[in-house]
């Protein structure tokens, strides 16, 4: 029996953590309390091809065509294909998805040509799996530990070996394993708005960078169209749009409808970007979302989590619009894998947000996440103990390659802001980027001294590495878009890779206490 150890306790944490039990000695890693994850929050839904009037070659479309050519599709085919028994398995562990009178409720989300989003709780999508998945973990044999966090991964004669971590109580320890299993989530937190929670601050992807693992289109971070524009940036799901709710402008119109075919619905980047066209239009100030004609009773029914935040910021949305503007919200790039989750680096797995499979390419499909991180710890687990294979193909070519970003100087370094940080990326790293916004932002964040290992670190070395590989991009695509390049480039697309350094080997001699 081989020892496993998965850090990370959102959907594809805890996926990944019980599949690979039945065969392997598992310890989960979570760096607050296990159910505090960005699953917990997601209010949209699953996407899943399980209705006779769609197919699984109809969802690879819609995601290849959201994707903006530079997806992978044997990831994609794997993600929409393995989607509809994955789903099916959380039903069989107690997932209570909503219900009609003719069988499972299903809704219509961007950029999807069939209504194939399954949701929970109207709006608590992610709150309902996440409770059955915890709720299974707890009655396993796996061995859980809280507030544990990943300070890196232990690399012996070039694989990874295990993890350091620093406990609840400040003492470091590691955890040797025969593999590891990052499930660590994505770096909303490096924005200043972002829809995503405190805990989001991607420490796997730094770990795997730190440990010698290739990490992969780092420029491309979606914004999410509608967050509620008060603080906290409470995200307004796709589905409130896919119900027919519309935004509107200080004047009340729909300006979408000049923007894109599709309207409120095109795909993500084209609405944040037509949003945040509009806010400058206003003078900075937010559009509104107008889910008045919905009903009272149909919002209170459909979307209670949202009907809740808008009463304790005192709005009323089933009466008036509502204020919003996009937000951080999901990292389509991250460590570079394979279809079955394997990095670069032999005996280390990345599955879910801190993972770059290559299946969203430069924007993600509504409601293609939970499914993501679902399939691929399935599919990770599934390869446990067998022969690792080379890189994958797609980090080859055509890809643009690039190293580390220089360092600050030694000794005339600026102490590290974390605030500012969160606003040099969203200034210049956000949803419109241009040459001399970035190349300031690099030496801003060059000029910042690199913080004590933790989590201000980790935003700092991601933030330099997400502004080289936006400054690297001279096009736009996706959820990447340059003002001074504002076309597609021509050829083929290409995927940025950033060369990661030469680990430094580390022991993992002591195992953390039951």
């Amino acid at each position: 029996m081989s020892r496993v150890v998965v850090a990370g306790s959102g959907i594809a944490g805890l996926v990944a953590a019980l599949r690979a039990s039945t065969r392997h000695e598992v310890t989960l890693l979570t760096k607050a309390a296990i159910a505090e994850a960005n699953t917990r929050y997601a209010q949209g839904g699953i996407a899943a091809a399980l209705f006779p009037d769609d197919s699984a070659q109809a969802h690879v479309a819609d995601t290849l065509r959201a994707g903006a050519g530079l997806n992978v599709r044997e990831a994609v085919e794997a993600l929409c294909g393995d989607g509809p028994q994955r789903v099916r398995e959380l039903i069989a562990l107690g997932v209570a998805f909503d219900r009609d009178g003719d069988g499972l409720a299903r809704g219509l989300e961007a950029a999807h040509s069939s209504a194939r989003v399954l949701h929970a709780g109207g709006d608590a999508t992610g709150a309902e799996i996440e409770r059955a998945l915890v709720a299974a973990v707890r009655t396993s044999s796996i061995r859980i530990v809280e507030g544990a966090f990943l300070l890196d991964v232990s690399v012996e004669d070039g694989a990874a070996a295990g993890v350091a971590v620093r406990l609840a109580d400040g003492t470091e320890t590691a955890i040797a394993a025969d593999a590891v299993i990052l499930a660590t989530g994505g770096w909303g937190q490096l924005y200043s708005h972002t829809t995503n929670p405190a805990v989001a601050t991607g420490d796997g992807m730094a770990a795997a960078w730190r440990a010698g693992a290739a990490l992969a289109d780092l420029e491309f971070t979606q914004f999410h169209p509608t967050a509620l524009a008060i603080p906290g940036s409470f995200l307004v799901s796709e589905a409130v749009r896919g119900e027919g709710a519309v935004l509107r402008n200080a004047r009340g119109e729909r300006f979408m409808l000049d923007v894109h075919p599709d309207a409120e619905l095109a795909p993500r980047d084209v609405v944040a970007r037509g949003i945040a066209v509009e806010m400058a239009a206003q003078g900075g100030r937010p559009v509104v979302l107008d889910a008045t004609a919905l009903g009272a009773d149909f919002l209170a029914r459909r979307f209670p989590t949202l009907g809740a935040a808008c009463r304790a910021a005192g709005l009323d949305w089933s009466r008036e619009p509502v204020p919003v503007t996009p937000a951080a919200h999901y990292a389509m790039g991250g460590v570079a894998t394979d279809v079955h989750g394997r990095t670069t680096l032999p005996g280390l797995f990345a599955v879910g947000e801190v993972a770059c499979t290559g299946a969203h390419g430069a924007n993600r499909l509504a409601s293609n996440s939970l499914l993501e991180g679902l399939v691929f710890a399935h599919r990770a687990v599934d390869v446990l103990g067998e022969p690792w294979p080379d890189a994958p193909a797609w980090l080859d070519e055509p890809a643009v390659g690039l190293g580390a970003p220089a360092a600050e100087a030694p000794g005339d370094a600026a102490a590290f802001d974390r605030e500012r940080l969160q606003s040099v990326l969203w200034t210049a790293a956000g949803v419109h980027r241009d040459r001399s916004g970035l190349r300031a932002a690099a030496a801003e964040l060059a000029g910042m001294a690199m913080p004590a290992p933790g989590e201000d670190a980790n935003l700092l070395q991601l933030g330099r590495l997400v502004v080289a590989a936006a400054l690297a991009r001279e096009e736009s695509r996706g959820a990447h878009f340059r003002s001074d390049f504002p076309l597609p480039a021509d050829g083929p697309a290409h995927h940025t890779v950033l060369a990661a350094p030469a680990p430094v080997p580390t022991s993992t001699e002591v195992t953390v206490p039951c």
